[in-house]
């Protein structure tokens, strides 16, 4: 069971292959972060492999896992993104993509004939992959005067706080990660200090 603030994705672009009577499935398991990524890498394997019959394909995104979609692309429905959607799922996935290649053998294999072959080679490709358990980061700004230094870095320190940027002029800014699940605790000690400015920036 994963904690709430770690997630599992693949981590770098991996290909599979199943075969059942005469008919090649070439699968991808591929690292995605937006529908825009996934959009390109679609279009990329669709001029890539222009003469196969169908590319099917299922995604997930978001930390929480909220954002999916699954496509058959011409296959009876349910019997290949469904598969490969399964293959994510059980797999605990996000931020990830599983496309599927088929050339067709001529010989129909039917509803679970296609059913498993999918589910074979979006398995195949993520065996080639390797899954990582990721940290969720929260990235903040903090904001204040020169005099203040000593505090904020006090904090910073003894949260063994992460620094990304800094900018030391008229007004000082340090921009730092932390993991999420203890964000709130280090957010109210820096609005403890009363002097600093802190921001939200992104998650990641």
């Amino acid at each position: 069971m994963l904690s709430d603030d770690t997630y599992k994705t693949v981590t770098k672009r991996s290909q599979g292959l199943y075969k059942d009577k005469g008919s090649r499935f070439i699968s991808f398991a591929i690292p995605v972060k937006s529908e825009e990524e996934i959009r390109t890498e679609l279009e990329l394997l669709r001029n890539q492999y222009h003469d196969a019959r169908h590319q099917c394909y299922a995604w997930i995104l978001g930390y929480n896992k909220e954002t999916y979609r699954y496509n058959d692309d011409g296959e009876p429905s349910g019997t290949a993104g469904k598969p490969i959607y399964g293959q994510l799922l059980s797999n605990d996935l996000t931020n990830t993509v599983i496309v599927v290649i088929r050339y067709f053998g001529g010989i129909k294999l039917g509803v679970r004939g296609l059913i498993n072959a999918y589910k074979f080679a979006a398995q195949d490709a993520l065996a080639n992959n390797v899954i990582q358990t990721r940290i969720i980061h929260d990235i903040y700004q903090v904001k204040f005067a020169y005099e203040h230094m000593n505090h904020v870095m006090r904090i910073l320190k003894e949260e063994e706080l992460d620094q990304i940027d800094q900018d030391f002029h008229l007004t000082c800014s340090i921009d730092f990660s932390v993991r999420s699940s203890r964000a709130d605790y280090v957010v109210t000690r820096f609005n403890d200090l009363r002097m600093v400015e802190l921001t939200f920036l992104r998650r990641e």
